[in-house]
């Protein structure tokens, strides 16, 4: 395997790696619920592994309408993602001992698979809990798809969908993959000399 990573493509994969592992304990994404009778909000906080938030009340409202209850055993994917986390920050730190910029496109491919893959993840079950509404809840409304970033209004709620300190970390690296691919060592160039040999005389 070619090493062709110079010092600071080496510095900044362990770099990346150390910021996937601390990833594993900052929040990703969150939605927040605000309406007359909760002026404060209430929160549906998601860690890489874990639900957090206000999610017993956001359940007993979400009965009204016919939802789904949702938690943490819903979501089998929050078992999978950190060792998914610590996967990829192992592929990071062997590309840097490795000094391969081979391994970072691997890896930076492997990355954005897992983030595309999330982000559809995701869509998917806000869909599935949006539209799957038992038709004989007390409240009758349209199905409808929570967005994953932005405003969306439901009933009297108003909601915001936001990502989180965890996803800017995950994007940050990101940006320290690319930038690891363009700090290579420049290869070294030969010239050939040729070297004039006066002859003299005798």
């Amino acid at each position: 395997m070619i090493r062709d990573l110079n010092l600071w493509a080496m510095l900044g994969l362990l770099a990346a790696a150390a910021l996937m592992i601390l990833s594993l304990f900052l929040l990703w994404w969150s939605m927040k619920f605000y309406a007359p009778q909760y002026p404060e909000g209430l929160d549906i906080i998601v860690y890489p592994n874990k639900l957090a938030g206000d999610i017993d009340i956001v359940n007993g409202l979400n009965h009204y309408i016919g939802m789904a209850p949702f938690s943490e055993a819903s979501f089998p994917e929050l078992k999978i993602l950190p060792i998914v986390v610590i996967v990829l920050a192992l592929m990071m730190a062997a590309a840097a001992f490795l000094r391969s910029s081979r391994m970072v496109w691997i890896t930076l491919a492997t990355f954005a698979v897992v983030g595309v893959g999330g982000l559809w993840d995701m869509a998917r079950w806000l869909r599935k809990f949006g539209t799957n509404l038992d038709p004989q809840a007390p409240i009758q409304l349209d199905p409808f798809v929570p967005p994953i970033f932005g405003k969306n209004t439901i009933a009297n709620f108003t909601t915001y969908s936001n990502f989180q300190i965890g996803a800017f970390v995950l994007l940050i690296v990101g940006v320290l993959l690319l930038l690891a691919l363009t700090l290579r060592d420049r290869p070294v160039e030969y010239e050939e000399v040729e070297e004039e040999i006066e002859v003299t005389p005798a």
